[in-house]
């Protein structure tokens, strides 16, 4: 039995039995990848498939346990070949991100370029998707790190960091009804107009519509969007009052007026979420500290490795973070 084979086996499991697929996916022949797992089952004395003429049908329920052991295999030979990178202070490899547009967009590019500085032959990849299904992709082995956002408690998935809290702004075109020198307005004048805010406002559980139910009132969210420029983008249309993060609004925007959200809307606290049981490539790590300085890389590592229990401390402000993260 090889790590090749497993490799193989579970390539052929994640293409849904579909050989040519898996194949191509690991960069085998058809006929050298069917090889391999005929000799895996003939070791192993029983088959791994169903088969139906030359195609795939079904996974036994043998081949069901051998697949799951070979994921844990492989991981694990993974996760030593990284640890040997890190030994040898190998300074190339990759850096799988997935987040929002919001943070890609606004808080990782100065970020991402301390990481390039200090690690020019390592490639950043940036796979922007809605917060939940960032957190899939992270669960899957498909990123090294997810940057999300939460209103409430931290996110249950992987090992979660927290990196900074940050506002949520009412945004408005200079000249509009609610822009008014001196009056900040309140829930009940939100919920007197159209809003525009991220996808994420339309499900009953999110903490906008929670905090519009607070006062009794039921927010008109006409218009969402997952990115924060279209957010302000339909605003400049006139479309609609945005309430979008505190990061996407800029010295650039002069033609817009913004106020920080009513006290009812609920600070966010942005998150860095590491898988469990992996380890991580250095530079991954140096990223998380640079999103989040107030938190020692040492002590990152022992809470990753199982040595030490999670004790983060309080995150700073977005305008706190902006000062480290661009000097």
């Amino acid at each position: 039995m090889t790590l090749t084979q497993l490799r193989y086996l579970v390539a052929i499991a994640d293409a849904e039995l579909n050989i040519t697929l898996a194949a191509t996916r690991v960069h085998a022949t058809q006929p050298g990848l069917s090889k391999q797992l005929k000799q895996l089952e003939d070791e192993l004395g029983f088959l791994l498939f169903v088969r139906k003429g030359r195609s795939l049908e079904s996974v036994t329920p043998a081949g069901a346990e051998v697949i799951a052991r070979a994921r844990l295999v492989l991981a694990e030979a993974n996760n030593i070949r990284t640890y040997a990178a890190n030994q040898r202070r190998e300074s190339h490899g990759q850096l799988v991100l997935t987040t929002t547009h919001t943070q890609a967009r606004f808080v990782l590019p100065p970020a991402v370029a301390r990481i390039k500085q200090a690690y020019p032959q390592v490639s950043v990849h940036l796979q922007q998707a809605a917060e939940s299904d960032a957190l899939d992709l992270l669960s899957q082995g498909d990123a090294d790190i997810a940057i999300v956002s939460t209103a409430g408690g931290e996110p249950s998935t992987g090992i979660a960091v927290p990196l900074y809290r940050w506002r949520r702004l009412v945004l408005v075109p200079k000249g509009h009804a609610l822009d008014r020198a001196g009056k900040l307005p309140d829930m009940a004048a939100l919920a007197a107009h159209t809003l525009i805010s991220y996808e994420s406002s339309t499900r009953p559980s999110s903490s906008l519509r929670r905090a519009f139910a607070t006062h009794g009132l039921e927010p008109d969210l006409a218009l969402t969007a997952l990115d924060a420029d279209l957010i302000k983008t339909y605003v400049r249309a006139g479309l609609g009052v945005g309430l979008l993060a505190e990061m996407a609004v800029s010295a650039g925007d002069g033609d817009l007026r913004a106020w920080p959200a009513p006290s009812a809307i609920p600070e966010c606290t942005a998150w860095a979420v590491l898988p469990r049981d992996r380890v991580l490539r250095d530079y991954a790590l140096e990223l998380v500290h640079v999103l989040a300085p107030q938190i020692d890389k040492r002590d990152l590592r022992r809470v990753l490795d199982g040595n030490q229990a999670a004790d983060w401390p309080v995150p700073p402000s977005w305008e706190e973070l902006t000062q480290t993260i661009t000097n």
